[in-house]
């Protein structure tokens, strides 16, 4: 193959770990390899991105990718790396999900039927007609309970507790290997550090039943600085690569504010530029990280890459309105310009009639647009002088009247630097 992807992966800080002569197999032919993604939810998070950049890397490097959607270990639920077992989703939620996983999907990787073009598969397909009789007969006799039992996913749950189900999963992601082999060709299993255990349990059970060899690769998780896990903000909410879910504006923000030795890592294992630019990239900013050109550059990339130009265009408009603009600037931006500016914050609405009257701004902050849950937060909040109003800083007996509102039908609440209000009036 014209690219060593195993080479590529090593520079880029995306790999971890491999089965003997993995790399030999994807220099000596084309060959398929595969990501499961669990439909826990109906969006794919930023942490999952690092899964969909190695399948496409896998694509760009002439090999053939497949995305298997898990919906029959969706059913089961993975304990790895988790402290409890996952709450059980219904078929109907698994199902949405699944839709909404497939739909992302197809914006990174290309589908099709060439050579190299990626493949969507489900492992509900293949396991709704299996009968536990047939499944424990046909796969289970062939992994011992000493081999199950040795992965570090079972091992670290014994003392809170592991349910027969949970710890049947890694012969449920085993046989998912075995049937690509059989099926598809696939020779390749790809996944994070943490799936080491189950994907090599794939390549055992391979081996025992078809006597073949099949391979793969693991990368390292994406921690930050603090050791927490990637792709969370600092409310603890993920960050998803639905916009419904969390704005462009706000994953744009979120690659700004990473530290610098996160963002050094990230784009290195993110973004698509090439070797020498990025190294290039680096010595600038190394030079002079004051100017974070690297959370711009890599911000800009994901931001158009997940969403799109004008969604990128519109989170600079964004930023430049929350961090430099005034009253001024707001009153000069039409109504329509702020709505899509502001559009992706959070949205409240309140009544013409009572803010003509004028209202006490902690009725205002909680009952009235419930931007706070209580008096005492919004007093507190208050008295920190953290409340502004069309960015303008207001006490805690400051009147909300109809003087305040912007081309006669909004008003911008700010919390500190960062939280922002769209508050409307109907």
């Amino acid at each position: 193959m014209s690219t060593n992807f195993i080479e590529e992966l090593k520079w880029r800080g995306k790999f971890q770990d491999c089965v003997a002569e993995t790399e030999v197999q994807l220099q000596k032919e084309s060959t398929t390899g595969y990501i499961g993604f669990d439909p826990t939810a109906s969006s794919l998070h930023l942490g999952s991105f690092q899964q969909i950049v190695l399948l496409k890397r896998l694509q760009l490097a002439g090999h053939k990718p497949i995305a298997l959607m898990g919906g029959a270990t969706g059913r089961v639920g993975d304990p790895t790396g988790k402290s409890e077992e996952r709450k059980l989703l219904s078929i109907d939620e698994i199902n949405a999900n699944i839709d909404g996983i497939k739909n992302q999907l197809s914006k990174f990787i290309e589908f099709g039927s060439s050579k190299n073009d990626a493949v969507l598969v489900n492992n509900y397909d293949w396991f709704k007609d299996f009968s536990f009789l047939d499944f424990i007969r046909d796969v289970g006799k062939h992994i011992t309970v000493s081999y199950m039992m040795s992965k570090d996913s079972v091992q670290n749950r014994l003392e809170t507790g592991l349910s027969f189900t949970e710890f049947t999963y890694q012969l449920i992601q085993g046989y998912d290997f075995l049937h690509l082999y059989k099926n598809y060709n696939c020779k390749l299993q790809l996944g994070g550090s943490d799936q080491w255990g189950n994907i090599t349990t794939g390549v055992e059970l391979t081996r025992r039943i078809t006597g073949d060899k099949v391979y793969a690769i693991t990368s390292p998780l994406i921690l930050r600085s603090d050791g927490s896990k990637f792709g969370k903000s600092a409310e603890g909410e993920n960050v998803w690569l639905d916009p419904s879910l969390t704005t462009p504006y706000k994953l744009y923000q979120y690659i700004l504010n990473r530290t610098d030795d996160e963002i050094l890592n990230l784009n290195r294992r993110f973004s698509f530029k090439g070797k020498e630019e990025i190294e290039a990239m680096e010595a600038e900013f190394n030079a002079a990280p004051h100017l974070r050109s690297i959370h711009k550059s890599l911000g800009q990339e994901l931001t158009t890459l997940i969403h799109s130009d004008a969604d990128y265009e519109q989170a600079i408009s964004l930023s430049g309105l929350l961090f430099s603009g005034g009253l001024e600037e707001l009153k000069a931006a039409s109504y329509e310009g702020l709505k899509d500016v502001f559009g992706g914050l959070n949205q409240y609405q309140i009544s013409r009639e009572k803010l003509s009257q004028g209202i006490d701004i902690t009725e205002f902050l909680v009952t009235e647009t419930n931007i706070f849950p209580s008096n005492g937060q919004a007093r507190q909040k208050l008295g920190e002088n953290a409340i502004s109003i069309n960015k303008l800083k207001v006490g805690g007996d400051y009147k909300v009247t109809s003087n305040d509102i912007l081309h006669e039908r909004m008003l911008l609440v700010q919390q500190g630097k960062k939280n922002y209000y769209f508050v409307e009036l109907v």
